[in-house]
């Protein structure tokens, strides 16, 4: 920790353990404010949000700003994903195929409507249509990292010398609006329509091994295991500290595959997160490899267990109030009109477009209503955010591993490859 020039900086280590601290003060509100718990509002955004606020009066009131350091939370975010690849199975993503589509036809259909409505609403205010843009699919579907991408081109470009203040404006409130809308939503649509998690499909190779009785109670525990977090079954069974460490050997060895497919498309000229091809990596490992060649070398292969879903409720948590808790909200106060006029325009379209298009379009299931809740995390904020609403509404209602699946491959595969094009468009057609 270091004080110099008015600037707080705190490293990786504390970091990460106010992070934590930041997780159960979240919880303790949410046990105690119903409102949070009936709206689905995720542990880590209560606690997130919270910190960040007090964060922008000690900066008010001192002068003294807060900064953190950020690289154990990206670590987080990769081991995330990382079991949520080992936890997919093939017949999940056959399944997914159809919805998997439609999820990415509404999304690219979404990010033409959102810059037209960026555009439209700065013109109101008589600014350039970049700063709309910067209020469109740079900031809200592109995130942080996009807008930090393009923010000096469109400086230099457009004549906007704040160009980057604005883009991270609008990925700050859109990430706070995505967190909020999840819950909700989902809430909405599985109490009006009474929605139940279907059941999950059988896996034919160990059906043929077991007898008909231990198969079916194999699938009713099934049915019952999260994505992330601990299903009531599973916190009975209880986790040794063998299967912890056998889950973090998987996520590792996934870790690694992926490291090594990165570099392979970066050879390629095409780059991605991380994260996404550790994702990538774990459905590789899970589907590919036979089983008893892990067992062959003493290794369990953990692929939905409680100890992968543990991992990936705490690695997704702490990730999620460690980027809402280091916000710095004062920087946003000069640009409040023109941003929240348009933020305001996005979250309507948001909720519109989830409400009336893509429910029914992916079938008016539970699955859709899921997949619902992380939508404005896609289109609002981020891929963790609309990860941790999917989490906050499964962990409550039921799992949905199809989701957990067409969700983050929307998100952080095809959106980026999409936005890459879309951007340039706009910015040449409309700025």
């Amino acid at each position: 920790m270091e004080l110099a020039e008015g600037i707080l900086r705190i490293d990786s280590f504390l970091a990460v353990t106010i992070g934590v601290l930041v997780l159960f003060v979240g919880k303790r509100l949410n046990d105690k404010v119903g409102l949070l718990r009936e709206l689905s509002i995720p542990e880590p955004v209560t606690g997130g949000l919270l910190f960040s606020v007090l964060f922008a009066l000690v900066y008010l009131g001192s002068g003294y700003a807060v900064e953190f350091e950020l690289r154990a939370r990206d670590v987080l975010l990769v081991y995330f994903f990382t079991t949520i690849g080992i936890n997919a199975r093939a017949a999940d993503l056959l399944a997914g195929g159809r919805p998997l589509l439609i999820l990415l036809a509404i999304t690219i259909g979404f990010m033409f409507a959102q810059n037209l409505t960026g555009v439209g609403v700065a013109s109101l205010f008589d600014l350039s249509g970049a700063v709309g843009m910067l209020g469109g699919s740079v900031s809200l579907i592109g995130g942080h990292g996009t807008t930090i991408a393009w923010a000096p081109s469109i400086a230099d470009g457009f004549g906007i010398e704040n160009a980057m203040e604005i883009g991270i404006a609008s990925a700050t409130f859109g990430l706070i609006l995505a967190s909020l809308m999840g819950g909700p939503i989902a809430r909405f649509l599985i109490t009006r329509h009474q929605l139940q998690p279907s059941a999950i499909p059988a896996d034919p190779q160990k059906h043929d091994q077991e007898h008909d009785q231990d198969h079916q109670e194999r699938e009713i525990q099934e049915q019952e295991i999260q994505e992330v977090g601990l299903s009531a079954a599973q916190r009975e069974q209880g986790i040794n500290h063998l299967d912890f460490l056998g889950a973090i050997l998987a996520i590792h060895i996934a870790i690694i595959l992926g490291f090594f497919l990165n570099e392979a498309i970066a050879e390629l000229g095409l780059k991605l997160p991380l994260f996404v091809t550790c994702l990538f990596a774990g459905i590789l490992l899970t589907n590919l490899i036979p089983a008893r060649l892990y067992a062959a070398i003493g290794v369990h292969w953990p692929s939905r267990t409680g100890a992968v879903a543990l991992i990936a409720d705490i690695a997704l948590g702490t990730f999620l109030a460690m980027s809402l808790m280091s916000m710095q909200l004062w920087t946003l106060v000069d640009l409040a009109l023109p941003i929240f006029s348009i933020l305001a325009a996005q979250f309507a379209l948001a909720v519109t477009v989830t409400l009336f298009v893509l429910f029914p379009l992916m079938g008016r299931d539970y699955n859709a209503a899921v997949v619902a809740s992380g939508f404005g995390g896609v289109t609002l904020g981020s891929t963790p955010t609309a990860m941790a609403n999917m989490a906050a509404v499964t962990q409550r209602y039921g799992p949905s591993h199809q989701a957990f699946i067409i969700v983050p491959l929307v998100s952080a595969f095809f959106i980026d490859l999409t936005n890459a094009l879309i951007i340039p468009f706009f910015l040449t057609t409309f700025a």
